[in-house]
């Protein structure tokens, strides 16, 4: 018999939702933070900043407490999504952009790890028009996202438009927390950022399409960007896996995509109400050499229907990363991107016409210019 995961809060027990089926792990008790209204430089900031580190640095992952407007503005994108969701899948399937990779994503359409996953997916990414230089050079993965209507438009707009301001709040107090000289150090790397979203419905575990794998909503993998936020209903189906001692994972150089995805090593994040979750990226633990590592996580599927959302806060496409402390490398964020989605994606129009149109050799360009200005050796 499975049975809900608790937290004790002034003594009480509080049911935090049943962890899914099929998935061997530890119910988590997270931190949770409230931001702070401005991020300025003293030492309570900075004393906030080191403990989100130390939490990400024990858990993998922490809670920040949601504003008001936050958390009705989520309510209001869930019912949306759904509206969405529940369309025909013939006209779904229309909403895709063949030069960006935002638009609809049928579930068992991602791979991971080789696997099909089953999530259904809207991806959101920067909405370039065809009049934009980008698009006209055919830079990879820029061109304009196929919104399903202009309400849909405005609400997930706004919904990415207030958690991107939660986002720079975080880039301000890590910086603060790490004792960086230039406290606007990775907010000045987010200036024009590749920020994006992805709109997720899972289905109940034994209501499926047959593509993947039993109770596998998506394979473990880690991000590729600077901060993850995301938010779910009531359901639950999140995992992640703190670092554990001797392991290293460098997703830019090799991927980390089904990394221990069967053992029991993994924490399940119990949904609990007007809380996001927050945790580093890929280009996070490159620029911190290793300190804050990027958290592998999973989804499995429960015995309802799930939604969720999760939002990518992220440095301009085309920058150079260098680490804050000496490193021999350095990464262009721009080919890590896209590299991660033509691996997740072979098929999808998008990466067919990157290959056909060669764009991959005017990213290699791209990626020479950003190298020359910002000197060193790139990966």
């Amino acid at each position: 018999m499975r049975t809900p995961a608790t937290s004790s809060r002034g003594g009480e027990a509080v049911p935090l939702g049943t962890m899914p089926p099929y998935h061997k792990a530890t119910p988590g008790q997270l931190r949770t933070f409230e931001l702070p209204r401005e991020v300025t430089v003293n030492e309570e900031n900075s004393n906030i900043g080191k403990a989100l580190i130390e939490a990400w640095r024990k858990d993998g992952i922490l809670q920040i407490r949601m504003t008001p407007e936050q958390s009705d503005t989520l309510r209001q994108c869930f019912k949306t999504s759904k509206e969405f969701f529940s369309l025909p899948a013939e006209e779904k399937a229309t909403y895709v952009d063949d030069q960006s990779f935002a638009g609809y994503i049928a579930s068992g359409e991602e791979i991971t790890d080789g696997i099909a996953d089953y999530s259904e997916i809207f991806t959101i990414t920067k909405d370039l028009g065809q009049s934009d230089p980008r698009v006209q050079n055919k830079w990879p993965c820029h061109g304009p996202c196929p919104w399903p209507n202009e309400s849909y438009k405005d609400k997930m707009n706004h919904l990415m438009d207030i958690l991107g301001e939660s986002g720079e709040k975080l880039l301000k107090l890590t910086a603060l927390g790490l004792g960086l000289a230039n406290p606007n150090a990775l907010t000045e790397m987010t200036e024009d950022g590749w920020h994006h979203m992805r709109i997720l419905r899972f289905p109940q575990v034994d209501k499926t399409n047959g593509k993947g794998k039993t109770g596998r909503g998506i394979g473990s993998h880690t991000d590729y960007g600077l901060l993850v936020i995301a938010g779910q209903d009531d359901v639950g189906g999140l995992f992640v896996r703190p670092r554990v001692e001797g392991e290293s994972l460098k997703n830019w150089q090799t991927s980390a995509a089904g990394f221990q995805e069967d053992d029991d090593k993994w924490i399940y994040v119990p949904p609990v109400e007007n809380v996001l979750t927050v945790f580093p990226g890929d280009m996070m633990q490159f620029l911190t050499n290793d300190y804050l590592p990027s958290t592998p996580h999973k989804v499995g599927l429960n015995t309802r229907e799930r939604s969720a959302f999760a939002y990518f806060h992220e440095p301009t496409f085309s920058t150079a990363l260098k680490p804050f402390a000496e490193y021999q490398d350095t990464v262009y964020y721009g080919t890590h991107f896209t590299n991660m989605f033509m691996r997740n994606y072979p098929e999808r129009v998008t990466a067919k016409r990157m290959i056909a149109e060669n764009r991959m050799d005017i990213l290699e360009d791209l990626k020479k210019a950003a190298m020359k200005q910002a000197g060193g050796i790139c990966a």
